[in-house]
């Protein structure tokens, strides 16, 4: 997706009515300032734009910064990206009639433009030769296209991921039987304890300790970590993968915003 670029991602017969949905032909997007609209994609996506180079190239109107987030990020965050802003755009009360087919003709080329995850959430976070091998197995997984096979790798990662966090932030060791939404809970009250998330952002953050429980059971029930008989669906762990890549992306901008080392 990234070696093509906005006007051959999108053909000009649907891009011209998308952009006016959005009031890009305008050099805006939508009603947002600068502010609402960096607001927008760290509340919603977990990127910071201040700091992502996904809206570099094309210039600094917030309609070129879209462009350039729509060719240069991965198609499912893309896709995830337009359909919050059409959820906001309804949020408005804009007119929708005769547009809103059009505009779900574009996500949909995001959406089926690609079977890769993006990966770029699972990174080395400490010094760690066995971290180091876990991260370069669950690429492997997804490589080859067998999500369901990584789950269990996954799993261990996010429980890493957290200790490492509660660590951090000075709230001691995990012990080695806690769970992972336990791990998860520890890490959010740290993190809420400092008084300065938005609303939006404490409650994405929250609501992620029950996912995080339910992946307790998919990991024993469903995965290789046991002798299971049955192992997920590849379609409901690519969505699994893309959603704990999504939170991770999320926090880890969170927390920079959050706290100081």
């Amino acid at each position: 997706m990234m070696s093509r670029t906005y006007e051959q991602l999108i053909p000009r017969r649907l891009r011209d009515p998308f952009e006016k949905a959005l009031a890009m032909d305008t050099g805006y997007v939508l009603d947002f300032n600068d502010r609402t609209f960096a607001d927008f994609f760290f509340e919603e996506l977990g990127i910071d734009t201040s700091v992502s180079n996904l809206f570099d190239g094309r210039g600094t109107s917030k309609a070129k910064r879209l462009r350039s987030f729509i060719e240069r990020a991965p198609a499912g965050v893309v896709a995830k990206g337009l359909r919050e802003l059409w959820e906001y755009r309804e949020s408005l009360s804009w007119p929708s009639v005769g547009i809103r087919d059009n505009y779900f003709t574009v996500v949909a080329i995001f959406e089926g433009a690609s079977d890769h995850i993006d990966a770029s959430a699972f990174e080395a976070f400490e010094p760690s030769q066995t971290l180091d091998e876990l991260i370069a197995s669950i690429r492997r997984d997804l490589d080859a296209k067998k999500p369901q096979a990584g789950l269990d790798r996954l799993h261990t990662y996010c429980m890493k991921r957290f200790a490492s966090l509660v660590r951090k932030h000075d709230g001691g060791e995990c012990g080695e039987n806690d769970a992972l939404h336990a791990r998860a809970g520890r890490y959010v009250k740290l993190l809420t304890a400092q008084r300065n998330l938005t609303e939006m952002s404490e409650r994405i953050i929250k609501s992620s300790i029950s996912a995080f429980e339910s992946f307790n059971t998919i990991r024993n029930n469903k995965s290789l970590a046991h002798d299971n008989p049955y192992l997920i669906q590849p379609d409901e762990a690519r969505f699994i993968f893309d959603s704990i890549a999504a939170f991770l992306r999320f926090i880890k901008a969170v927390d920079g915003r959050s706290f100081e080392d």
